[in-house]
């Protein structure tokens, strides 16, 4: 898919998007392999609660995909096979997505905060044969093991460390910086994704690889003819949820923007150091977490003055409320545009079918 970059408006940009529906279509290409031959073009700033900081350019997070695709066929993954991500945030996170995306096999983003029960469920239903995991998701996978025949193996981010884990640095370690990607169509599946949240029952939808192409237009609409010079994007969003996925990490990648990623439990006041130290312009948050931070810095700019410097925001206007929208036009400097159920819709409209993990 090629953009139109001299668009002259809205509309014509959205026109070129729909108007260029490929039969060959594939979110890996799209998000990163097409941008990876500038290797001074950013994707990723990351920065975890200890203060770590990373930058990676779209060269990096296409050879490490490249090298985590060839450990996985080395593992014997084919093509159609459904590989579990329980990750936050996290390099290795959008790494695994590319990874799967390129080789033709389902991704299936699973939420950290999924009890035991509703994990197994999910896995076993997906019949995940492998999955990807941190320190913090390890232990609950670990305690359920026995449960999931069909796991074949378990990839260790990280210090997620244990007997008959693969140690994903290891892995990765000798696996070539080269793969050839296998030709998908826009209606072959590219995910499962859980729309049941913590839900003890699952909750799938079985999303195609033009599920992202369909969401655009709508994203640009809502970030205001995205992107801009300048376009700095981060939302809060689990990279596990239709929100983290397709509202911020992807349609910024397909784009060709940087994004952050930060792993930590959402914290109205690290919000803002976040916003105001990267220079975020683009964000996506929950009305819930839009409260939080009017609640806990009323006056957000006497702290943070000019590097407070947002262009768009987006977020569920349902809910709310005067107050609330008032707050953000008249301390964060900008008007709060809807969030249409754009994945929902494309999710009944697939062609690719639903399914339950």
């Amino acid at each position: 898919m090629k953009l139109d970059s001299n668009a002259g408006n809205l509309r014509q940009r959205h026109e070129n998007i729909r108007g260029q529906a490929p039969a060959q279509y594939n979110i890996a290409d799209a998000c990163c392999r097409r941008w990876a031959g500038d290797r001074g073009r950013l994707a990723l700033y990351y920065e975890d609660d200890a203060g770590l900081t990373q930058a990676w350019s779209f060269w990096d997070i296409q050879r490490m995909a490249n090298r985590l695709s060839n450990a996985l066929g080395a593992l014997g993954t084919l093509r159609g096979e459904r590989i579990a991500i329980i990750l936050p945030q996290r390099p290795e996170t959008a790494i695994a997505h590319i990874a799967c995306y390129q080789m033709g096999t389902i991704a299936v983003p699973l939420s950290q905060l999924l009890e035991q029960d509703a994990l197994a469920s999910r896995l076993g239903q997906a019949e995940a044969r492998i999955a990807i995991v941190d320190s913090v998701s390890l232990p609950q996978l670990w305690a359920i093991r026995e449960r999931l025949p069909q796991l074949n193996h378990i990839i260790g981010v990280g210090d997620a460390l244990e007997n008959g884990v693969h140690d994903w640095t290891r892995l990765l370690e000798y696996a070539s910086p080269r793969y050839t990607p296998l030709v998908t169509s826009a209606d072959d599946p590219a995910m499962i994704v859980d729309t049941g949240a913590t839900a003890a029952k699952p909750q799938g939808a079985l999303m195609a690889q033009r599920t992202l192409l369909d969401c655009l237009p709508g994203f640009i609409r809502s970030h205001e003819s995205f992107p801009k010079p300048d376009d700095m994007f981060w939302s809060p969003a689990d990279w596990a949820s239709t929100g983290g996925l397709f509202e911020a990490l992807l349609p910024t990648w397909n784009f060709g923007q940087p994004i952050l990623g930060y792993p930590g439990r959402f914290d109205p006041e690290k919000a803002f150091w976040l916003m105001a130290k990267y220079g975020i312009r683009n964000t996506f948050l929950f009305p819930d977490e839009l409260r939080m931070m009017m609640q806990a810095l009323p006056k957000p700019r006497e702290k943070f003055g000019p590097d407070l410097n947002l262009r768009t925001l987006v977020s569920a206007t349902e809910t709310l409320g005067d107050a609330l929208i008032d707050w953000v036009r008249e301390e964060l400097g900008v008007a709060i545009n809807g969030l249409r159920s754009r994945t929902d819709d494309h999710r009944r409209q697939s062609s690719a079918g639903q399914s339950n993990p």
